[in-house]
């Protein structure tokens, strides 16, 4: 597996493509992210949303157009591709896929896992591949997703970190904003977490 990695628009989101026995996998396109990732596929297979918001899925249709791919969105989050709900001027786009939470897919034969961890959004998921997580803005380097949004849900998130706490895997964390880290790593912080949404 192949990964590369662009920060892209004012909130410097993290735009991957993925890399797989020749295949590249896009991972939230965002403000700006088209001519990047032309520039940089040989063989595009498929839009891939970690949630809605609209710095991680501003490119979705533009990219769907220019490469005739498919958008695969957790379902939580499909209204926010339609109906731009916070007002940004995002271009709208429809998934030609609704993965159910926690769903297996499996693209032109390589699989991913949507695992589902809402809170920061009603479908915030971490795609997983091997060891993977792109997980969005569900876990950040110190940090979590931030829950104080229309559409957020602090119980939720609760719930979800410590679903994650009980991962047993050792998994490399890409996040949507900033640099890599680890799940390990992570849960040194994820308990402070916890307790400051009164989980």
């Amino acid at each position: 597996m192949q990964i590369q990695m662009q920060p892209m628009g004012a909130y410097q989101t993290n735009c991957y493509i993925v890399t797989v026995d020749g295949k590249d996998y896009i991972i939230d396109p965002g403000v700006g992210a088209a001519e990047w990732v032309e520039s940089r596929v040989t063989h595009p297979v498929a839009i891939l949303n970690t949630h809605g918001h609209f710095d991680h899925v501003w490119s979705n249709a533009e990219l769907k157009e220019r490469l005739n791919l498919p958008i695969y969105c957790p379902e939580g989050d499909l209204f926010m591709l339609e109906n731009d709900p916070f007002g940004q001027g995002t271009p709208p786009s429809r998934a030609d896929v609704a993965v159910k939470p926690d769903e297996r897919v499996t693209i032109e034969g390589v699989p991913f896992t949507f695992l589902h961890f809402p809170g920061h959004t009603p479908g915030c998921s971490a795609i997983e591949i091997g060891d993977a997580w792109f997980c969005g803005d569900f876990l950040f380097q110190g940090s979590i997703g931030r829950v104080d949004f229309p559409y957020s849900d602090p119980a939720a998130m609760v719930k979800s970190l410590k679903k994650a706490m009980a991962c047993e895997k050792e998994v490399t964390l890409y996040p949507g904003h900033g640099p890599s880290t680890t799940l390990a790593k992570e849960k040194r912080n994820i308990p402070y977490w916890i307790r400051a949404l009164g989980g």
